[in-house]
């Protein structure tokens, strides 16, 4: 007959080896911010800002090209902490308010356009390499988050995952508009979108494996 551990034994067992004390918001968020920080200040380095960047920010299009995935990446890294509470209540909606303004964008700049010159402005001169920046400048930050917050407790890994892809890459996208001169709403909602999606897929199939308890 085969021993089964009481109730004792296992508080025992579990008082002998305590889990790692879990991190606090702060103790997640801050080496997340300084990750995509320090990737965005070595690509701006080696690439600098584009240099009509003051000028260029007071047109409401510009602007938006940066302040969108800003508000985003702030939302989706509350959203990534508040997961790890399983206690905390997930306004996942909140998700969606940079994005419609995003799409509101896109459509308005549709309309304006006659059909003809709407593929050169969706294509650019620069969707290649704005793709490969973006993601290139949010992996240190994913990588960071998903290391971090497994010390949390999320009962929805792929989600919390999910987040803190969608949080780095729309926090370099932030930074990489700085650089990028391509302000057609028809090109950045494409292209800073579908690196952030692709962020958010490959942050969830990571946090599925990594976050798990």
């Amino acid at each position: 007959m085969t021993h089964r551990p009481s109730t004792d034994d296992l508080i025992r067992t579990l008082a002998a080896s305590p889990p790692p004390p879990q991190l606090g918001a702060w103790g997640l968020v801050l080496p997340m911010l300084a990750s995509v920080g320090i990737a965005l200040g070595l690509f701006m380095l080696l690439f600098g800002p584009r240099a009509d960047l003051v000028h260029a920010l007071a047109r409401p299009t510009v602007a938006a090209k940066t302040l969108l995935p800003l508000a985003l990446g702030l939302v989706a890294l509350t959203l990534a902490v508040r997961s790890t509470r399983p206690a905390r209540s997930l306004r996942r909606s909140l998700l969606a308010l940079p994005v419609a303004a995003a799409l509101a964008l896109f459509v308005a700049r549709l309309i304006q356009l006659p059909s003809g010159p709407v593929m050169p402005e969706l294509i650019g001169s620069s969707a290649a390499a704005c793709l490969l920046s973006i993601t290139a400048l949010s992996l240190p930050a994913t990588v960071v988050g998903l290391v971090l917050f497994r010390s949390g407790a999320s009962p929805h890994p792929a989600f919390t995952g999910a987040m803190i892809g969608v949080s780095s890459a729309a926090g370099a996208a932030a930074g990489y508009a700085l650089h990028c001169t391509e302000d057609s709403p028809l090109f950045f909602t494409t292209w800073y979108g579908a690196a952030i999606l692709a962020a958010a897929v490959g942050g969830g199939a990571a946090g599925r494996h990594f976050l798990r308890w």
